[in-house]
């Protein structure tokens, strides 16, 4: 049972988008706010300054023109600005000036004009308060703009948001309808070369690859079902032999002939090696299947054709067999290639009719050892050309002359040579009559040896 390090935090995307996003528009408005009071109360000073500064030097042209000093605080003192002077002799003109915490202030010392003038002290003060009201009026707008457009901004997200993750839903709702059977349904996005086509597009390769995957595991299950079941029925037929003699012997007189004896004994052995057969090339098989483990080294390719031909000649001398080439030396597992060998002379031998012959060639080229086999029996015709090299096949017709083979010659065969990065196929042409078996293993094939 698989348990997950962690569980899958399903919240909602959309949801998150838009929260992400209004969340760093919010920051950003923050940002912008503080910068715009930052730069609304240092132009504020500024001008302030500037005002002051343009006051000040009022003062002085105007403590020239002016006949007394409250004609001077009348002129100079205004609705923005507001002035208070002081003579030489202690006396103040003009009204009170607010606290000083409260405004901003300069003293002005006058210089030589009228006689009223001389040593006069004007103090100039603008009142904050009115540029602290206008600040908080501006950061108010501000704030209620910068919340609006967040509400405007979320509301636009949630629906621009459910338009951009719409992709996602169609691969949701794909899933589903994969999930409930309907298997063949692809996304075929229009576009790869965007990140949602990419997705898209590996979606639907990730499908082809589960049905595959899936029709392969099928074909695997229906494969080995088949093969049981034929292996059962082939092994059905030796035993039954077996036990037919074995009943045949126990319920024999005591005074029955020797020759009929003999006779049961002997069929008795023939039915049990053909079960024995059979369930040895079973296991092969079930080896190659598992990764079949080799032991290559340096190997005769023509020494070991040569072994299985004089073998061949023994068991079956009624048929011509005969070998050609040069030796040619691979390396190879030279058990599995006698095998190997051994299989195809021994499926011409029983192929070919009495008298008829059986061929086998060595050789190399382009990198590549090759041995023919090549008999005058019926041949394969091209439909079943390529069934024969599966499991536990026979032909219906005359070629299958053979008695007491497996139908895993040919299959043992090929799934051998494909263990050694070869393979077995079929090379007879429309010019040769008869079957033409062909084994093919990879180089590097080395020099040739002298026989």
């Amino acid at each position: 049972m698989t348990v997950p390090a962690s569980r899958f935090r399903t919240r909602s995307l959309r949801a998150r988008v838009v929260a992400v996003a209004v969340g760093v528009l919010a920051v950003v408005l923050v940002a912008i706010v503080a910068i715009t009071a930052s730069l609304f109360t240092v132009s504020a000073h500024h001008d302030v300054n500037n005002l002051l500064a343009d006051r000040a030097a009022y003062a002085q042209q105007l403590a020239k023109t002016a006949g007394s000093p409250q004609i001077f605080i009348n002129r100079l003192d205004g609705h923005s600005v507001r002035a208070q002077l002081t003579l030489s002799d202690g006396t103040v003109v003009g009204r009170a000036l607010p606290p000083a915490d409260s405004e901003a202030r300069r003293t002005v010392r006058l210089r030589a004009g009228r006689p009223w003038s001389s040593d006069a002290v004007v103090v100039l003060s603008v009142d904050n308060k009115l540029v602290d009201r206008l600040q908080g009026e501006l950061m108010w707008g501000l704030g209620i703009t910068g919340v609006g457009a967040l509400v405007v901004t979320a509301l636009l997200l949630l629906v621009g948001v459910r338009y951009a993750l719409a992709p996602l839903d169609a691969m949701t709702a794909l899933a589903r309808s994969i999930s409930r059977g309907r298997r063949g349904e692809r996304l075929s996005p229009r576009r790869s070369d965007t990140e949602l086509g990419r997705t898209a597009a590996a979606f639907d390769d990730m499908l082809d690859s589960l049905e595959g995957a899936e029709a392969r595991e099928r074909a695997a299950q229906q494969s080995v079902r088949r093969f049981v079941a034929d292996a059962a029925h082939e092994l059905r037929t030796p035993i039954a032999g077996v036990q037919a003699v074995a009943e045949t012997l126990l319920q024999q007189r005591h005074d029955a002939p020797v020759a009929d004896r003999e006779q049961l004994y002997v069929l008795l052995i023939e039915e049990a090696r053909r079960a024995g057969r059979l369930v040895d090339d079973m296991v092969d098989m079930a080896r190659i299947d598992a990764g079949l483990t080799l032991s290559p080294r340096p190997t005769d390719l023509f020494a070991l054709a040569t072994e299985q031909v004089t073998r061949a000649s023994l068991l079956h001398p009624q048929v011509r067999v005969g070998i050609d080439g040069a030796p040619v030396r691979v390396v190879a597992d030279p058990g599995r290639i006698s095998q190997i060998i051994a299989n195809l002379v021994d499926n011409a031998c029983q192929a070919t009719p009495p008298e008829g012959a059986v061929q086998v060639t060595v050789g190399a080229s382009d990198g590549w050892a090759h041995v023919i086999v090549a008999d005058t029996g019926p041949g394969v015709p091209e439909a079943d050309r390529a069934r024969i090299f599966e499991r536990l096949v026979r032909l219906d017709h005359s070629r299958d002359r053979r008695t007491g083979g497996s139908g895993l010659g040919l299959a043992l065969a090929r799934g051998l040579a494909r263990a050694h990065g070869g393979d077995v196929v079929y090379a007879a042409g429309a010019e040769h009559p008869g079957a033409v078996f062909r084994l093919d293993l990879p180089g590097p094939v080395a020099r040739s040896v002298e026989g």
